[in-house]
């Protein structure tokens, strides 16, 4: 399927040429000029309006945050509005795009659409200003942050070489449990912990991470598995470099790794949410003893 975005200006496709090459992601120009625009959006929504916006929508909240709170508040802005926005367009796409259903195990691992390369431009700018931010202060937001975003970002660069830019489209549905997580970190901030909201929005949050990374992201990523070494030892077929499949696959087992640990921490934190007194001093008795 053809990329439904306007065709890439020439001046950009040219200006662009020299770093494509030097990396060796020859449809990167053909992209660029949606990659751009969404790191810039993105730096707006988070650096501009959500400061803008947020203190009026919400006055007794956040004007009295911290200030490292108030840039956490922003961008999760940012990561909530982006998570909706990609998972609409990823979900959209693979229900009205046939071609990609039809990719066999050749299509997968060297195949290039447009229209899934403009998923995972929009993709690369996220990631390319989450890693940024991420990198700026890794205090506050986590070295897993950063390994997260420079992990998904390298994945999401390979696919412009074209290399499995058929399952970049696949792993954007990772994002399918980031709304619910956004929104339970929000909800800590205006005073709902614990409440039926919070509930509510904490079983489909653990039910979509469960659902999205742990059993689709495993489905996806053996798949990829099989078809790299499938491509790896096929006589005759365009050979994949080595450094290339290691750095994909490191960059996939990361994500991976990643989602259990963050599960797990996930169904600690809403089971404490909502944990009884007499259980926390039960607990508490054991500690003791």
């Amino acid at each position: 399927m053809r990329d439904p975005f306007f065709p890439a200006p020439l001046p950009l496709v040219r200006a662009s040429l020299p770093l494509a090459q030097a990396l060796h992601l020859r449809t990167l120009p053909l992209h660029v000029h949606e990659i751009l625009p969404a790191f810039c959006i993105y730096s707006f929504l988070g650096g501009v309006l959500s400061p803008l916006l947020s203190p009026r929508l919400f006055p007794s909240v956040y004007p009295q945050l911290p200030a490292r709170t108030k840039h956490n508040w922003d961008v999760h802005v940012v990561s909530l509005l982006q998570s909706v926005a990609i998972n609409g367009l990823a979900l959209w796409l693979i229900c009205v795009d046939g071609d990609h259903r039809q990719m066999d195990w050749r299509a997968r691992v060297w195949g290039y659409s447009g229209a899934t390369g403009m998923v995972q431009a929009f993709a690369t700018g996220y990631f390319l200003w989450d890693g940024l931010v991420s990198a700026a202060d890794p205090g506050l937001f986590g070295w897993g942050a950063l390994a997260h975003a420079g992990s998904a970002l390298a994945v999401s660069l390979l696919g412009f070489r074209p290399f499995l830019n058929y399952y970049g489209l696949n792993f954007v549905l990772y994002e399918l449990s980031t709304p619910f997580l956004n929104i339970n970190w929000f909800l800590d901030k205006v005073g709902m912990t614990g409440s039926w909201a919070q509930l509510i929005n904490g079983v489909v949050l653990i039910t979509t991470f469960g659902c999205s990374r742990l059993l689709w992201g495993t489905y996806q990523s053996v798949n990829l598995y099989r078809d790299v070494w499938r491509a790896m030892h096929t006589p005759a077929e365009l050979p994949v470099p080595r450094w290339l499949a290691l750095a994909y696959l490191a960059s996939n087992t990361v994500l991976s790794l990643l989602n259990v640990y963050w599960f797990g921490r996930m169904v600690r934190t809403v089971r404490a949410r909502f944990r009884r007194p007499e259980e926390e001093k039960r607990e508490k008795g054991e500690t003791r003893k």
